[in-house]
């Protein structure tokens, strides 16, 4: 007659034991909703402004590709003998905004946590100066000709490989610039640090060809580009092929036309401009895009800001005269590549005789796996190009007073050094430097100065020859003055 209450009584407490289960799994579901994957939007600072959304806008890299922020924030004090000189972040020659927190093309997003990634903007915002004494002009959608990305991603990657990147060493620096409360000291020490540590590691094995000693530094201002792509996006082992390019321009993307027959890229491998945004936002996040929608409206947002910016006018004064004259000299000497129906489109190699280097990174084959990659991920593009490479661009030359160094690889400083025949062009010249010449047109190469900050270009390293666009270099030298001074007003 007791068995009935005893078994109620049984039943009760399952209930109960059942009920608190629960409780603490949906308390911890929450807990672990809020400090991994809780995602608050960026400041409105950002994206009330079409050049802040473009300089420090998330695009979603920070969920897979980001870096905790106080781990990110540390590294340069805990390692400064990895760093390519004094100064933390600032000595990659990253474009950074007085009062800014963070560089130009470093994105900080809270997702749980606050994390760093990077936007288009790291690599497409130039700049300048007028003078030695003079701020720096930022100017977005051009080439950064200062960032040293080769150091960079080597940077991180020795910083996890160093036995120093451990909780003890992190969080004592953390300790020295923020207060966190015991939980979340708990999930940096035993969670947020190892697992950064190993996301890091992870990626050595695809920037193995950065520490080959038969490759040499790219050089501040440029990058690998398609070798990114085979070794991020299509995940290929390694192969011997090396070829630099210099960071493009990215400003007037309207002004390709893909059912013109024009092609984008250096070496005319993608269709379009949509294709090329997808394919560089897909690198940036490292991964499949958790938010496809969400992704592509990104990618759309960029298509729209970066098709309606228009190339930055010359900044200086130029002599209208002279620049009269070197206009009829454009048109006799440039404009059947650079202004005609072969503008936008691909010269053939025995054509132009520029380094072929670009031309070996990258084939058919690739191209065929990175379209692949893409349609697998749910992203309709009209992607790379499926066929052999043949040459490079007739590049437009919008805004060309601003992208200097020369050529696809960047191996010509000036202007003026690119109406001289290659043999007789600089051999050796240091890049980085942001102090403007406006005789020349490009930056300061050489002196003290321009040699403390750059990088060294020897036109014999591999994947890094001047050789090649002889045009106009057989004009008289008032010509040469006259033809330069009307590139200016490009």
């Amino acid at each position: 007659m007791n068995d009935k209450p005893r078994s109620r009584s049984r039943g009760g407490v399952l209930a109960g034991v059942m009920l608190i289960v629960l409780l603490l799994a949906a308390a911890g579901g929450v807990f672990a909703w809020v400090k991994f994957f809780r995602e608050e939007p960026q400041p409105e600072w950002i994206n009330a402004d079409p050049d802040m959304r473009f300089k420090y806008g998330s695009i979603g890299a920070e969920r897979d590709a980001g870096i905790p922020y106080w781990i990110f924030y540390v590294l340069p004090r805990l390692f400064p003998d990895k760093l390519p000189g004094p100064g933390g972040y600032a000595s990659f020659g990253v474009a950074w905004e007085e009062g800014q927190e963070l560089p130009v093309g470093f994105t900080k997003k809270v997702v749980g946590f606050p994390r760093v990634a990077n936007n288009c903007a790291v690599c497409h915002t130039a700049r300048y100066r007028a003078s030695e004494d003079s701020s720096p002009v930022f100017v977005p959608a051009g080439p950064n000709h200062t960032l040293d990305l080769w150091a960079f991603f080597r940077f991180l990657v020795d910083c996890a490989r160093d036995p120093r990147f451990n909780a003890d060493n992190l969080m004592a620096e953390i300790r020295l610039v923020t207060e966190m409360d015991w939980i979340d000291r708990l999930i940096y020490r035993y969670l947020i640090i190892p697992i950064t540590r190993q996301r890091l590691l992870e990626r050595e094995q695809q920037f193995a060809w950065l520490y080959r000693e038969d490759f040499p530094p790219w050089g501040r201002g440029r990058d690998d580009a398609m070798n990114l792509t085979k070794y991020f996006m299509i995940r290929w082992p390694m192969d011997d092929s090396f070829g630099p390019t210099d960071m493009p321009s990215v400003w007037n993307l309207h002004k390709y036309r893909a059912d013109q027959g024009m092609r984008m890229n250096f070496a005319g491998d993608s269709y379009d401009a949509h294709s090329v945004i997808i394919d560089s936002a897909l690198g940036l996040l490292g991964a499949r895009p958790r938010n496809r929608e969400e992704f592509l409206g990104h990618v759309q947002w960029l298509q729209d800001y970066l098709g309606n910016r228009r190339a930055p006018k010359y900044p200086f004064a130029i002599d209208a005269d002279k620049a009269r004259r070197g206009e009829a000299l454009f048109q006799a000497e440039c404009a059947r590549c650079h202004a005609s129906e072969r503008t936008g489109t691909v010269v053939h190699l025995d054509e132009v005789k520029t380094s072929r280097a670009r031309l070996e990174t990258w084939n058919e084959r690739a191209a065929t796996a990175a379209n692949r990659v893409a349609a697998d991920m749910g992203i309709e593009r009209r992607g790379l190009v499926e066929e052999p490479l043949r040459g490079y661009v007739a590049a437009f030359l919008d805004g060309i007073w601003l992208r200097a160094p020369y050529l696809h690889n960047g191996s010509v400083p000036t202007l003026r050094d690119l109406l001289e025949p290659p043999e007789r062009r600089p051999k050796v010249f240091w890049r980085g430097d942001d102090l403007y010449d406006p005789v020349k047109v490009g930056y300061g190469t050489r002196g003290e100065d321009a040699e403390r900050i750059g990088t060294r270009h020897d036109v014999t390293a591999r994947g890094a020859g001047n050789e090649g666009h002889d045009f106009g270099t057989t004009l008289a030298e008032e010509d040469k003055e006259a033809l330069v001074e009307y590139l200016k007003t490009l």
